[in-house]
């Protein structure tokens, strides 16, 4: 049996992250993203944590994804209840992680074929 190497760039993949960034198929991003595996959204208003509101997770809503890896930054920190009802409401499964844990996670669901995105927060 021969095994083929998928092309590159096929699917969004989360190659490194640090302080500040994380790098997606070898781009260093250093602001809030959204990464899905057929796209990015680089221009997702939610900047930090404490800005975080509703509507930036209700714009994702029409994704059609079943599950939205949510990045918290450095740390894990649970945004209140009313900022994930959007998701919620409309049945997308939501895991709030840290950046790090969200990026590992993205890959691993998304190497299985999954419909996910992950929303990262990068402050």
């Amino acid at each position: 049996m021969k095994l083929h190497r998928e092309p590159a760039g096929t699917h969004n993949t989360f190659t490194g992250y640090g302080d500040g960034y994380v790098m997606v198929n070898g781009e260093r991003i250093e602001r809030s993203v959204v990464v899905l595996p057929e796209r990015i959204l680089a221009d997702w208003p939610a900047a930090r944590f404490a800005d975080l509101k509703a509507e930036h997770l209700a714009a994702l809503t029409g994704l059609d994804r079943e599950i939205i890896l949510l990045g918290t930054g450095g740390r894990l920190r649970f945004p209140r209840p009313e900022i994930l009802a959007p998701l919620l409401r409309a049945g997308i499964g939501v895991e709030v992680m840290d950046l790090q844990a969200a990026c590992r996670t993205y890959n691993i669901l998304m190497s299985e074929g999954r419909k996910v995105a992950a929303a990262l927060l990068i402050e």
